[in-house]
């Protein structure tokens, strides 16, 4: 019981330090605003008073600065919980769905929607997005399973896919975009989240439950494969079917975030190692963390990606990448200075 509150509190901490975090993230551009008029407008939006805010403040708040900080923040979950979620499948620290390739795909799905027209009409960026993210996906399976599919094999063409799918994606943009698309889509790929709206928030935060959902399902079954693939056969786990359903659902949640929100590095790799060691390996608590604890990353990776140049804006993905390639290079030493003790 002791145990289960204090896991109430700490859960209950974090969502209050989520919230402060796109509060104060709102308030954060060129107009001052303060929190409290961040709060006003919400609750005078949700029909629970009056704002004393301009119309014109008020659709700054409304409009602009909060669906960008809540999209941060439920890509920066999303992005935590599939990383979480490859590395305890692959058994490799260095797992997310870039390694993977997953968001390779997703970007060359989009950009062949935008660029060449793909669909007709029909196809919306989001669809095109989840299906270069299956096709990358379901290259990845092909080939780890042509080559034996040992975990170790699945990583390895992921890298392949990412390679494949990312010329793809580079030779499409050079030969059917004019400059000023050329431009606005390679900005896209670098990760950016300036063209947020409620539309995108609700999508992919309505994707990330489900996914959650799934997942935390699988917790259990995520904590007998820390022990290898043969162990959690062996206490009667069905690894292909599991590593199929669940690969499957990072690999939609990915195609969703990509297709809002660009290419984003470093979240899914670096985030899950920082939730382990607070939480531990467990699944349980584990996935809510790492969702907790990438949420509150991005909202502020993108806080500064807005506003440390400001008027000009830089590419969120550009500033998790240099937070994370410090901390890729840690997880690395870490996990090679592991390797040797083992041996």
């Amino acid at each position: 019981m002791r145990a289960a509150a204090r896991d109430g509190l700490l859960w209950a901490a974090g969502l209050a330090v989520l919230c402060a975090s796109v509060a104060a993230a709102v308030t954060i551009g060129p107009a001052a605003i303060g929190v409290g008029d961040v709060w006003s407008t919400l609750a005078s939006r949700l029909g629970w008073g009056t704002s004393d805010l301009t119309v014109l403040r008020g659709e700054i708040v409304w409009n602009l600065r909060l669906p960008r900080a809540l999209l941060a923040a439920v890509c920066g979950a999303g992005l935590a919980v599939c990383g979480a979620v490859m590395q305890s499948l692959l058994r490799n620290p260095l797992a997310d769905p870039f390694v993977l390739g997953v968001s390779s795909g997703a970007s060359t799905g989009a950009v062949v929607v935008v660029v060449l027209g793909a669909g007709g009409g029909a196809l919306s960026i989001s669809g095109g997005a989840f299906l270069g993210a299956v096709c990358s996906f379901a290259l990845v399976l092909l080939l780890s399973h042509t080559l034996g599919g040992a975990p170790d094999r699945v990583v390895l063409s992921g890298v392949a896919a990412m390679q494949l799918f990312s010329a793809l994606t580079s030779f499409v943009v050079m030969t059917g975009a004019d400059a000023e698309t050329t431009r606005g889509v390679l900005f896209w790929l670098l990760g950016s989240l300036g063209g947020a709206d409620w539309t995108d928030v609700w999508l992919c935060l309505a994707v990330l439950l489900a996914v959650l959902v799934v997942c935390l399902g699988h917790g259990r079954t995520l904590d007998a494969f820390a022990f290898g693939q043969d162990a959690a056969a062996s206490l009667g786990v069905s690894v292909a079917r599991t590593r199929l359903i669940l690969l499957c659902a990072t690999a939609l949640l990915t195609g969703a975030l990509v297709s809002t929100a660009g290419a984003i590095g470093f979240v899914g790799l670096v985030l899950p190692h920082a939730a382990r060691a607070l939480t531990g390996p467990g699944h349980g608590r584990l996935l809510p963390a790492c969702a907790l604890a990438g949420a509150v990353f991005l909202v502020w990776a993108d806080t500064l990606a807005r506003t440390a140049l400001d008027p000009q804006e830089v590419p969120v993905g550009v500033v998790t990448s240099l937070i994370g390639v410090p901390a890729f290079v840690l997880v690395l030493f870490r996990t090679r200075r592991g390797v040797g003790r083992a041996s």
